[in-house]
């Protein structure tokens, strides 16, 4: 499906207006006339984009302020912009890789951490057994923070079983929970507490809930330092300083669209009918359905939601989509057609 405009709760396919319950932009910041003034005025002083390495001799200012008020949002040490999500997974992954480590996996994890001959991290349903013997290795285990097809974050109750012998790296990816999950939308990172974890990192998009374009990595001043000197880091392009300005400044504007994206989220589970086929929780604004018809049940309804095979999974994964813009009349349609039981 082509489309010509931004989808933002509405798209128009083939000269039909269809309500659109799909995407990425759980707080509707792509088209939010505050927060694309903050950006054109951003552009004005930084330019549409700043393509020399962070590590030229003429620095910009804004990345470091950004960095910093990230930072201590998220309740990291230190945090590092680049160009993109998958960039941020990959200077991560390669780095750690070269001291040689045992790589294990969270089941779907992104490929954007999948380390080459990655282990999965259980097999038939129980722990790896290779984590429970006691030779000393170092190890990095890499999972999302939400999986994909799931609604709460994943538990890491698996570290209690892990043999003390191992030195962990934890990775998470935030993609999807950086700007919705969590107090004040700060992800699920500084709850992460283990006595056997020796390093966590923080990994995410910056272009989901957020709406910036970007990738940012979290972790300990010195894993950070680290980084700024890595050839992949050197030779790429920066993160579009504009948006990281315009987001220092719209502290407000993203209080807001979290309040009313919590609002439509209470709305929806005060009225949604338990249904085994779908999977729900008011704290995070995507509802998975295992009905492979409910793509085109909607559709013939006037609504259109995401629906694709993603490299991870076996079948197409069908999210249905709620933003902060999603208005009580959208949600009362989307409603209606999911409580009908056949």
């Amino acid at each position: 499906m082509i489309v010509e405009k931004f989808p933002d709760r509405m798209l128009t396919l083939k000269g039909k207006d269809y309500l659109y319950f799909g995407g990425t932009g759980y707080l509707g910041l792509a088209t939010h006339p505050e927060f694309q003034d903050f950006l054109i005025s951003a552009f004005k002083n930084w330019g549409t984009f700043y393509g020399s390495s962070r590590n030229s001799n003429i620095k910009l200012s804004i990345y470091k302020k950004f960095e910093s008020y990230f930072a201590a949002q998220i309740g990291a040490e230190a945090t590092l912009t680049v160009s993109s999500g998958t960039l941020a997974g990959r200077l991560i992954i390669d780095f750690l890789a070269k001291r040689n480590p045992v790589f294990f996996h969270y089941p779907k994890t992104h490929p954007a951490i999948l380390a080459k001959n990655s282990l999965p991290l259980f097999i038939n349903g129980q722990l790896n057994p290779r984590l429970t013997t006691d030779t000393n290795e170092e190890i990095v285990i890499t999972t999302d923070a939400i999986l994909g097809l799931e609604v709460e974050p994943v538990s890491f109750s698996f570290l209690d079983l892990i043999n003390k012998n191992k030195e962990i790296t934890l990775v998470v990816d935030e993609s999807h929970s950086l700007g919705v999950v969590g107090k004040n939308g700060n992800g699920i990172f500084n709850n992460i507490k283990h006595k056997k974890l020796s390093n966590k990192i923080m990994v995410s998009s910056l272009g989901k809930a957020l709406s910036l374009s970007g990738g940012i990595i979290g972790g300990s001043q010195n894993f950070i330092k680290n980084l700024v000197d890595e050839s992949m880091f050197v030779s790429s392009s920066a993160a579009n300083p504009a948006y990281l300005e315009a987001y220092c400044k719209a502290s407000k504007i993203f209080e807001t669209q979290r309040r009313k994206l919590a609002y439509n989220l209470n709305y929806i589970s005060d009225r949604l009918n338990n249904n085994s086929t779908i999977k729900f929780d008011k704290r995070y604004p995507v509802l998975y359905s295992e009905d492979e018809y409910i793509y085109n049940k909607l559709f013939e309804e006037g609504i259109i939601i995401t629906s694709f095979k993603y490299p991870t999974y076996k079948n197409r994964m069908n999210r249905i989509v709620i933003t902060a813009n999603h208005t009580e009349d959208d949600l009362d349609k989307l409603i209606k057609i999911l409580n009908i039981k056949e």
